[in-house]
């Protein structure tokens, strides 16, 4: 029998890089929907992110080790829908040909790396009518000037996205791109450049705004909730791959 998929009442929601920006917006809202919660990151979580319910817990996990993943899943005994946003910030990236090539492996056993590493763990304790969503970005299909390495990250991660769908199903496996969101992992920017850069987007983008992470929230609960949906992209961009802003 179809269960009910109208809401996330009563199910179990992980989140795995929850503990801030996106993530942690993914986790609000699954909350606002009725989950139960499960935030995993490397940082502890903070008590000032405003997600303190009775539903919600918190689990320490380093996606970039497999073994942390793992431990991590034989943790939950089961699930219904994992979200994956964990991501380093794109200002840690070197140039191109800056330095060696660490920093580039580093990223991508991190974004790609880490994303499959939870679906391999995840899948087999996701129950009938469950979910994997991932996140990545504009980046995937409009690609700028130093930012090749995520460029490549975010368009593999989608490709990998897809052929789950295909591997998993009935399971379904989506993955959300959004523009530019206003959170932390635009923190390497001084509060001039930040200000500079939202000018910038308010005025080009069709949206006439910047992104807030409760937009990717509402994304993802849309993705768990709406069981027809799998193999696809949702862009969260405000129209930002409609216009040449940057």
């Amino acid at each position: 029998m179809q269960r009910d998929s109208s809401s996330l009442q009563d199910q179990q929601v992980v989140v795995i890089g929850g503990t801030s920006g996106m993530g942690r917006a993914i986790a609000r809202a699954a909350l606002d929907d009725g989950a139960h919660v499960i935030v995993a990151g490397r940082r502890p979580l903070d008590q000032r992110a405003g997600l303190d319910h009775a539903r919600l817990r918190h689990e320490l996990v380093d996606v970039t080790d497999e073994a942390s993943v793992r431990a991590l899943f034989e943790r939950v005994p089961a699930l219904d829908h994992l979200a994956v946003t964990a991501s380093p910030a794109p200002g840690k990236l070197p140039g191109l040909f800056d330095g060696d090539a660490a920093g580039f492996r580093a990223y991508l056993d991190a974004k790609l790396g880490g994303s499959l590493a939870a679906a391999r763990w995840a899948a087999p304790k996701l129950r009938p009518g469950g979910s994997i969503t991932f996140l990545t970005g504009v980046a995937a299909v409009k690609p700028r000037a130093g930012m090749a390495i995520i460029s490549t990250a975010f368009a593999a991660l989608e490709a990998l996205s897809r052929a789950l769908a295909l591997e998993l199903g009935p399971l379904r496996v989506n993955t959300i791109r959004p523009g530019l969101i206003d959170s932390e992992m635009w923190s390497f920017l001084d509060d001039a450049a930040r200000r500079a850069l939202h000018d910038k987007v308010t005025a080009a983008f069709p949206v006439h705004r910047v992104g807030a992470p409760a937009d990717i929230g509402h994304a993802a609960v849309f993705l768990m909730t709406n069981p027809y949906v799998t193999g696809t992209v949702l862009e969260v961009t405000g129209g930002e791959q409609l216009v040449d802003a940057f």
